[in-house]
């Protein structure tokens, strides 16, 4: 486009920094990394590390996508961009939006992610957690406040597993989650079967997460503004679990997930009617009367999403017994961890 004088080029100008502004108010997230190959046509393989090279970018992304779809990956694995003489990564890794240090491990022997961090956000009065792994170098504290962009870390790729991370594939392995349990903690100290818990409440099994992936390209649509509540309301429903419960963490910190129930307002909540996704994301909590309320099982598996499950089986939580669904221990375990 040509501009025949000074003021139209202004006013160009102006025009341009007033659509990326409403743009940059509308995305509170932002890559992790200077490596934004995602919004390229088939970028992906540019974008993501796989788990080897003879392995599809795929095997880099979240979900069921390893070990012939019985493994989930909860998070983005973003490769690097830039070496050192060595060949060790150096790319800056960066907050995804304004928000708190919560957690800074800094001895990669106690997590397989290595050296991470965590950073607690509120958007649209929704705390969701980021997570950073296989860092080289952290320059963060606890406590600390970043700004969506700010440096936190180096990219590197430490881990505690057998086999090492090799050059070829160092990235940052990136998380977006919603944390469980309040007391997760007590909880694991109770029922981890003398197992360790390094992490406090920063356990990874505390964090459930969500695809960085669609959050990433739908927040970046510049047709249909990026809703964070919208999004979690319209993941896919897996299952259907009611608990006689009634008072656990998850309820005041999700509180904008918790649906109304006139019945259960004006006779008192006995329960909660929890739906979950795939990966045990409670994304939709309604409460119910005693009325409402069948037998008398503290959990009750309600109904099962099959073909939800047969797409995405990896976290085994329910199974099929001929005609009838049940919970498995794991799915078990999550509504006990996240009731406790």
């Amino acid at each position: 486009m040509k501009f025949s004088n000074v003021r139209q080029f202004a006013l160009a100008g102006f025009l341009f920094s007033v659509f990326n502004f409403n743009l940059s108010a509308q995305t509170p997230f932002q890559f992790p990394t200077a490596n934004h190959a995602l919004y390229e046509v088939g970028g992906e393989a540019k974008f993501l590390a796989p788990t080897s090279p003879d392995r599809s970018w795929t095997s880099g992304s979240f979900g069921c996508v390893r070990s012939d779809g019985w493994q989930m990956h909860e998070g983005l694995d973003i490769i690097h961009q830039h070496t050192d003489r060595a060949g060790e990564p150096t790319d800056p890794v960066m907050a995804t939006a304004d928000g708190t240090v919560m957690y800074v491990n800094t001895k990669a022997g106690l997590s397989n992610y290595g050296k991470y961090i965590v950073i607690r956000h509120v958007i649209e009065g929704i705390e969701i957690y980021s997570l950073y792994a296989h860092l080289s170098a952290t320059s963060v504290t606890t406590g600390k406040t970043v700004h969506g962009g700010e440096v936190i870390a180096t990219m590197g790729r430490t881990s505690n597993t057998s086999e090492r991370i090799c050059k070829e594939r160092a990235h940052v392995h990136f998380e977006l989650n919603l944390l469980v349990n309040d007391n997760y903690a007590a909880w694991f100290k109770k029922f981890g079967a003398g197992e360790r818990n390094d992490h406090g409440e920063w356990n990874g099994q505390n964090l459930d997460g969500l695809d960085p992936r669609d959050v990433l390209v739908s927040e970046h649509n510049p047709i249909k503004k990026f809703s964070l509540l919208t999004f979690l309301r319209s993941q896919t429903e897996l299952c259907r679990v009611l608990v006689r419960d009634t008072n656990f963490s998850y309820l005041k910190r999700y509180a904008p997930l918790v649906l109304k129930n006139p019945k259960a307002d004006k006779e008192g909540i006995a329960g909660y009617e929890i739906v979950l996704n795939y990966n045990a994301v409670p994304f939709a909590l309604m409460p119910r009367a005693a009325s409402e309320i069948k037998g008398a099982a503290k959990v009750q598996l309600l109904s099962v999403n099959a073909t939800e499950y047969a797409a995405h089986p990896c976290r085994r939580l329910v199974i099929q017994h001929g005609s009838k669904w049940q919970l498995t221990e794991k799915g078990q375990r999550e509504i006990e961890m996240l009731t406790y």
